[in-house]
């Protein structure tokens, strides 16, 4: 839900939208019920992802030093 917030909050979405698929999320059971979501609440989080570039942040290969290391 923090992703959706902040596609809200960066007016990726409207305040309509926000709560349409806050709602959707909230009442689905499984991930699979979330799939279901209707094709235009699909599709305006699909541009907000783009727009967000969350799609390039998942396909990037993670960085060599981002292993087992704690800074404490």
């Amino acid at each position: 839900m923090k992703i959706i917030d902040e596609m809200l909050h960066l007016a990726l979405l409207t305040t309509e939208q926000h709560r349409q698929v806050s709602e959707w999320i909230a009442q689905a059971a499984t991930p699979d019920d979330i799939l279901r979501m209707p094709a235009p609440l699909w599709q305006a989080v699909e541009r907000a992802s783009a727009a967000m570039g969350i799609d390039d942040d998942l396909m990037r290969p993670p960085s060599l030093d981002a292993g087992d290391r704690f800074d404490d």
